[in-house]
């Protein structure tokens, strides 16, 4: 962002700015904790401690490669809306405990934010839903293998990344920390290590709605038009050894490529061992790599878009994106209906 924004104070502390996120979390964790004197102290703790836990468990949910996953659970879609929607609690318990008029207020804003954009989005999950006849987040990502989602259902990947932004309190949505209008939002009483807690469930939050948006539109661990990596490899090593042009000698995991790699190893270069399982390696990293690219254009439009007003943002959801959505189910229904 400071780059972007021509900023020279943020990009100086590390190579490149690296270490600047580092050094706002040490400064925040040495300063005081500081608890208002009128408020509830213990619900004043909780509430940061709800919103990062309750962050925390969506990562149960999903999925990082085909034998990647936290909890094996048949019902990921339907777990990963519910522990999503509880996070509110969190906030408006903060917001309450503080016993002051910006936080209350702050909080009231932002949990009528999630709530508004938590329907757009289980709207739009429920359509990927019904375009794919499955509720597990695994049996989603393998429908895609022939195209991704995000080319048939390019309306709905759109409308779920503004919701999404939305939902983080994100800008041009961070009304619930507009700092010009309420100091900052139901965070304004919370220093030091009880803030970090917000601080990390903030950008948790970004992670996970953008792991969800990959697996939902963009494929999850799979490459683009049916690309299978273990025939890419095939090809590769048959090429290197072919022609010896170096040899490799993975020894990561205690899995092993199938017995033909093996066999062409021996042929061409005994001293080549092949000790690593494909998917386990690469899966995470393609996801990892479509998340990463997705969290930049999340920081791309902080830095770019100005915040709009708390009603333009609760009308354009109310107004603008529910009708074209409850508009887009009858549509996707009645070519269901049409194609099957």
């Amino acid at each position: 962002m400071a780059s972007m924004q021509r900023r020279l104070g943020p990009n100086l502390v590390g190579y490149y700015g690296l270490l600047q996120a580092f050094a706002d979390a040490l400064k925040l964790i040495i300063k005081e904790c500081i608890f208002p004197s009128l408020s509830n102290s213990s619900i004043f703790f909780i509430g940061p401690v709800l919103t990062l836990y309750f962050s925390l468990c969506m990562y149960g949910a999903l999925i990082f490669g085909s034998f990647e996953v936290l909890v094996d659970l048949k019902l990921n879609i339907l777990y990963f809306l519910a522990i999503s929607s509880l996070g509110t609690y969190g906030i408006l318990i903060a917001g309450w405990a503080a016993n002051s008029k910006f936080s209350f207020l702050g909080s009231i804003r932002s949990t009528a934010q999630l709530i508004s954009y938590e329907l757009v989005i289980s709207t739009i999950v429920l359509l990927v839903v019904i375009s794919t006849g499955n509720i597990n987040v695994n049996d989603i990502i393998q429908y895609q293998k022939p195209i991704w989602l995000i080319f048939p259902l390019f309306p709905l990947a759109l409308m779920f990344f503004i919701a999404i932004v939305a939902e983080t309190n994100r800008a041009p949505f961070d009304l619930a920390e507009a700092e010009s209008e309420i100091v900052s939002g139901f965070m304004t009483e919370h220093s030091s290590v009880v803030f970090v807690f917000f601080f990390l469930a903030e950008y948790s939050n970004i992670v996970v709605m953008s792991l969800f948006f990959v697996i939902l539109f963009l494929g999850g661990y799979l490459l683009p038009f049916n690309i299978d990596i273990i025939q890419l490899i095939h090809w590769y090593l048959e090429f290197n050894l072919k022609y010896n042009i170096f040899y490799y000698n993975f020894d990561l995991f205690q899995y092993s490529f199938p017995w033909d790699l093996e066999e062409i190893a021996r042929v061409y270069s005994e001293p080549i061992i092949l000790n690593l399982k494909t998917n386990i390696f690469i899966h995470p990293l393609i996801i990892g790599i479509k998340t990463s690219i997705l969290i930049y254009i999340f920081i791309w439009i902080r830095a770019s878009f100005p915040r709009i007003r708390f009603d333009q943002l609760m009308s354009f959801c109310w107004v603008v994106l529910l009708p074209i959505l409850f508009g887009y189910i009858l549509l996707l229904l009645c070519l269901l209906h049409v194609l099957l």
